[in-house]
């Protein structure tokens, strides 16, 4: 084997400019959010400011030291789901159901920050929790994101063998499929948290994405309002939204990656030229996954009847 042959010094082009690409979208990424948030933070900030001194001018009896120790107050209260609002408590994070949803995202890798485990058992338990349920999760998601998409390809080469037509049914039970997931998994959410947590449809429809794209900001978390009473049903169909939403939306990304790719090997064949079927035929044998899923067929033992 020789020194091209293993570090395939041919592909080194095309990893570079991937690189090139990921890198000069990530800083135009930054510099998009810091013109659009930027100004806006700081004014927010010295609306914070101007907020505070009213509050020391209107409440003279208390001094900044009080006010810090109310903040601190505040922010515990927070942090374990309880309302200062009124004179009635609440049970806080830590219920039954609350504690289902934030088991499903420590595994999902969502990762709220909105509740966390504070005792020495639970931070212990968190870690060897996610340790094995990461995995597990991985593994049903990519078992449930296969299912659904045989479902799709049973539908759609049925549909061919009663049209006729490949690529053109192909094409609309794709989009079908896209349309109602989006529906499924978008727009009845996006109405739902509008309705139960007060939320615009921008603020539900931004949720709904940075949830199932297991980003999880915090910022915005259904089910964890201490001022709002919910059904108990509503934790149950949140788990459960979450669950299949994580599917389809990595069957959709998965949908995405295979997009690009071909993109990918257009580019390169215009700008390098197509290889003759017999170079892509060599490099199909060279490729270590096609000699795994070779040897793993030549090793499966013949099917006694």
């Amino acid at each position: 084997m020789g020194m091209k042959e293993m570090f395939n010094l041919a592909r080194v082009p095309s990893i570079l400019m991937l690189g090139f690409i990921y890198v000069a979208y990530v800083l135009i990424g930054g510099v998009i959010f810091w013109k659009l948030e930027g100004d806006l933070g700081r004014k927010d900030l010295t609306e914070l400011l101007l907020n505070k001194q009213r509050l020391l001018m209107t409440y003279s009896c208390l001094n900044q030291d009080g006010l810090e120790e109310v903040a601190q107050v505040v922010q515990d209260a927070s942090k374990v789901g309880l309302s200062l609002k009124g004179n009635h408590t609440t049970d806080g994070f830590w219920k039954f159901t609350s504690s289902a949803v934030f088991a499903a995202t420590v595994v999902t890798t969502i990762g709220y920050g909105n509740m966390s485990p504070s005792s020495t058992a639970g931070q212990i338990f968190c870690v060897f929790f996610a340790l094995f349920g990461i995995p597990l999760n991985m593994v049903i998601l990519n078992r449930v994101g296969k299912y659904m998409l045989a479902l799709e390809r049973n539908v759609s080469d049925f549909l061919e063998g009663k049209s006729g037509q490949k690529g053109y049914t192909r094409f609309f039970v794709h989009l079908f499929c896209c349309i109602c997931g989006t529906v499924l998994f978008f727009i009845v959410p996006m109405l739902l948290f509008q309705q139960h947590e007060g939320w615009t449809y921008s603020q539900a429809i931004y949720y709904c994405f940075i949830t199932l794209s297991t980003i999880g900001f915090g910022d915005f978390v259904a089910d964890s309002n201490p001022d709002k009473s919910y059904p108990d049903w509503y934790s149950f169909l949140m788990a459960s939204w979450i669950f299949f939403g994580l599917a389809w939306l990595a069957l959709l990304i998965n949908h995405s990656i295979d997009i690009l790719e071909r993109l990918n090997s257009l580019l390169k064949k215009g700008c390098c030229g197509g290889k003759t079927q017999e170079e892509s035929g060599s490099v199909d044998n060279n490729n270590p996954d096609t000699q795994v899923e070779d040897d793993d067929e030549i090793k499966k033992p013949p099917i006694t009847q």
